[in-house]
């Protein structure tokens, strides 16, 4: 290769290595490749030479334009290359971390009363040993009814009480082989229960959170609420453990270590004995903990040998208590709500008001 052929190749390659960013690299490349580059303006200087000169520089001027051409594209690909990671860096979002409490003076998220109470039972109930288990919103009569000994005549069974789906028009074979299946919206999580008895063998204890659907709505009832079930399978269970668990329970969740508990009878048709489930609050000033009256917060109870019976576990060697209480109900007591309609009109005010902070450590 002539000299200064030479000398032109390591300008270019030297100004090549210090180029940072594609845009002054292309800028090279025009300069050094395109129609009016340099490279090319010494290609077009071959016709005023003689055949032997313009020969061999024609050669040596290929092999220099096909080096610079390759050494372009290497630079190309790790400008092209460092421009992502920079961008990645630059655009990078520690998921594991929380964003900031705050945005502008004020807080932008907050966690729904509902989703609160929902997180703080399962704290609770955790720590006493309990596993969380979730089910379909729409069972089918059984799970919801029969097998937990509520028999057909039984008044949730109405239309005026439960939401029943209409039901698909069976094939020709359906309705010679399988009886039709009734669909209703359930209106407790009890299913959630018997389907955990069907499929895990006890000793158990779980607890059942989620929405159910009930033909009711005023200042106090919604046709869509929330409920949290549980319930616990061992051998030896008796009532005392019920009133102790149920205890500790409440007095955890209202933050009141002497809340004052009673237990009286009452009537389920899946547990017996049954029993409602009251704390002490004050009628006038409706403060949880202190006067002398009582209000009622859940039902609870043994549960009945039938229900066993039903999921094929064995009443004489295993025992149980269930429970059930309103979501709902437990949010309005504790953060002094009185409306329950007030959970589902989306006011952004109201849930700032209620709302809390969702990184805000539970209990």
């Amino acid at each position: 290769m002539n000299n200064d052929l030479e000398i032109f190749r390591d300008e270019v390659l030297l100004a090549l290595a210090e180029v940072t960013d594609i845009r002054a690299w292309d800028a090279i490349r025009v300069n050094t490749l395109g129609k009016s580059g340099k490279l090319t303006a010494l290609l077009r200087s071959l016709g005023g030479m003689s055949p032997e000169i313009r020969k061999e520089r024609g050669q040596a001027l290929n092999r220099l334009r096909d080096e610079l051409a390759h050494c372009f594209e290497e630079r190309k690909r790790v400008l092209e290359k460092a421009a992502i990671e920079a961008r990645l860096q630059a655009e990078r979002v520690d998921v594991s971390l929380p964003p900031p409490p705050c945005l502008g003076g004020e807080r932008q998220g907050f966690l729904h009363p509902i989703s609160r109470t929902i997180e703080e039972i399962r704290s609770i109930f955790g720590t006493m040993g309990f596993s969380v288990e979730e089910g379909p919103d729409i069972e089918t009569d059984w799970y919801n009814f029969s097998a937990l000994n509520t028999p057909d005549h039984h008044p949730a069974r109405t239309d005026h009480d439960t939401f029943y789906l209409s039901p698909r028009q069976p094939t020709e074979s359906e309705q010679q082989e399988i009886p039709q299946k009734i669909h209703l919206l359930r209106t407790q999580t009890s299913g959630v229960q018997i389907r955990t008895l069907l499929a895990k063998k006890p000793p158990l204890r779980i607890i059942a959170p989620g929405r159910v659907y009930r033909a009711d709505h005023d200042a106090t009832h919604s046709p869509m609420f929330h409920q949290c079930e549980g319930l616990v399978i061992e051998q030896g269970i008796t009532l005392s453990h019920l009133k102790g668990c149920l205890t500790d329970f409440l007095r955890a969740f209202f933050d009141r270590p002497r809340l004052p508990v009673r237990f009286r009878a009452s009537y389920f048709p899946f547990t017996e004995p049954s029993l409602e489930v009251d704390i002490g609050w004050s009628r006038q000033t409706g403060e949880i903990g202190n006067g002398a009256d009582w209000l009622e917060v859940l039902g609870a109870g043994m549960v009945h040998v039938r229900v066993l019976a039903n999921c094929g576990i064995d009443p004489r060697e295993w025992q149980g208590f269930a429970f059930g209480m309103g979501l709902e109900r437990l949010t309005m007591l504790k953060n002094g709500i009185s409306d329950v309609r007030s959970f589902f009109e989306n006011d952004i005010r109201w849930l700032r008001y209620y709302g809390t902070n969702p990184f805000e450590a539970v209990l």
